[in-house]
């Protein structure tokens, strides 16, 4: 009887597509650190602007395609990466009493939510038309983050990074929502057309994808605004310098205030003298003075006096009720204190101290303020001399509410008192800055920019300083800035193209949850 035949055994054939998973995560995960690198040597005070959709499409290209986990992970890493140097400024002020923590803490957990962005956008990447989803649901975590924990932390949005570049312009349509999508639009197409270059497919609609903010930014510039409809103003900034002390001047208040108080008498002096034009009004910065309930303060009303133009000067008051504001306040040469502006966003940790009991191991406002200052949320407009100035505080140009609301009520020029002095001979000053000149176009207004120790500025309709000062030294200014009276489409719409883009993300991120329980 013949024996039946035996089959040979099949050898099991490797995964090849887990084995190549395996060996190019490590090239991922480098792509995704260096993608976070570059976009932040795109950031200011360097005009690389370039830079920001070149490092938006490294970090496209790695989440293309990957689970929510992957894009979770690389968007983490992507995120801590671009936002830890791009924050060192918190290790310059807080390291040396606090270790790196404080500086460590703020970029992790900011970088939490660039990577829930990265989760969102490997998932959305695999809708047809993914660019244009990738770059909303990008824009919709920035929005998040701008808003939580304690009021958010707008800082590193990408359209801070093109205070000098192409796409600026698309603030005065979209304001800063707007720029940051062109931004995650041209980067998630530039890698799309990558890829399909690359399996030689039809490339023509992410070329497009891409092409499209590149030809609104060209098409936008030469419309943005810079005629005095209103007049003009002539304004002086007064820069009275502080000591580089850095937490060593949270108590030196008497020195701010005796430092700008001379400063402001020599432009007293050189005005008198016929070395300079007498301006119209006269910007100091913030937290020049502090303040009871009544507001006297000789010197400065001696100064308004001598000059015969009003003030706007920034301090710490007190209210009768015993309500601690950081406010800034017209100061007109015959009454006095006037009209005040209370600042909106106030800086957590800082103004504001969650935790109280734990967060003195962190912060050292915790003994500088015994108790939080307490915001408003009316919009800074005052009126100087007979001008219209919108007025925000420091942080608050971070935001996209301030200014918006003081433009829709009729400033004609805007305002930024500010105190950097904290932060050394950093970078800070100048993120600050390239967010003056996103806000400057967006509103179509010049921006006075008044810091302690630099950098003050004159910052015109279309996003271009006119006039700057440098870090730690006592400058006045003085310089015409045109009044404008139109509002942008941007100040018209105010928060509506945040809104839709936001909506446009969730709907892209529901379809992905819809699609696959469908089919």
């Amino acid at each position: 009887m013949a024996s039946p035949t035996t089959r040979p055994q099949r050898t099991a054939r490797p995964d090849r597509s887990r084995t190549r998973g395996r060996s190019v995560w490590p090239l991922r995960v480098l792509a995704a650190v260096a993608a976070g690198f570059a976009l932040y040597a795109g950031s200011p005070p360097r005009e690389l602007w370039w830079l920001a959709p070149i490092a938006f499409a490294l970090f496209a290209a790695v989440i293309r395609h990957r689970s929510a986990r992957a894009g979770f992970g690389y968007g983490l890493l992507f995120g801590f990466s671009f936002l830890l140097p791009l924050l060192g400024w918190l290790q310059d002020f807080l390291g040396a009493d606090f270790g790196p923590w404080p500086w460590l803490g703020v970029a992790a957990v900011e970088a939490l939510f660039v990577g829930l962005a990265g989760a969102g956008m490997a998932r959305v990447s695999r809708l047809p038309g993914g660019p244009v989803w990738l770059a909303a649901v990008f824009v919709a975590f920035e929005v998040l983050r701008s808003s939580v924990p304690f009021g958010g932390f707008p800082w590193g949005r990408l359209a801070f990074t093109q205070d000098t570049g192409l796409l600026l312009p698309l603030a005065a349509l979209g304001g800063s929502a707007l720029v940051s999508f062109a931004v995650a639009l041209i980067g998630g197409a530039l890698a799309e057309l990558a890829f399909r270059l690359r399996a030689r497919r039809n490339w023509a609609a992410p070329l497009a994808m891409a092409l499209v903010p590149v030809v609104g930014g060209l098409a936008m510039s030469p419309l943005i605004g810079t005629d005095a409809e209103a007049g003009t103003a002539r304004v002086a900034i007064v820069q009275g310098n502080a000591p580089n002390l850095g937490l060593g001047l949270l108590y030196e208040d008497d020195v701010l205030k005796a430092n700008h108080i001379a400063a402001a008498k020599k432009l007293v002096a050189d005005v008198q003298t016929g070395r300079v034009p007498q301006p119209d009004f006269v910007v100091l910065p913030e937290q020049v003075g502090s303040w009871g309930p009544a507001r006297t303060d000789p010197e400065l009303s001696a100064i308004a006096a001598q000059l015969g133009v009003p003030l706007v000067v920034g301090g710490l008051g007190k209210d009768a009720d015993g309500s601690l504001r950081n406010q800034i306040v017209q100061w007109d040469p015959a009454t006095g204190a006037g009209d005040r502006y209370v600042k909106q966003h106030l800086v957590p940790f800082a103004e504001t101290i969650p935790m109280r009991s734990l967060a003195s191991r962190v912060s050292p406002f915790v003994q500088r303020f015994p108790q939080d200052m307490v915001p408003a949320d009316e919009p800074g407009l005052l009126n100087v001399g007979g001008v219209q100035v919108g007025v925000g505080i420091c942080y608050d140009v971070a935001y996209d509410d301030v200014y918006t609301g003081a433009v829709q009520q009729g400033a004609t020029v805007l305002a930024l008192p500010t105190n950097n002095a904290w932060y050394g001979y950093s970078e800070m000053s100048y993120q600050q800055l390239a967010m003056a000149r996103l806000r400057a176009v967006e509103h179509g207004r010049a921006v006075v920019v008044a810091s302690t120790s630099g950098v003050s500025a004159v910052v015109q309709p279309d996003g271009s300083v006119s006039e700057r000062t440098e870090q730690f030294t006592a400058q006045n200014l003085i310089a015409e800035v045109p009044l404008r009276s139109t509002l942008t489409v941007a100040t018209q719409l105010g928060s509506a193209t945040t809104w839709a883009l936001v909506a446009l993300a969730a709907g892209a991120l529901a379809a992905t949850w819809w699609r696959p329980r469908r089919g």
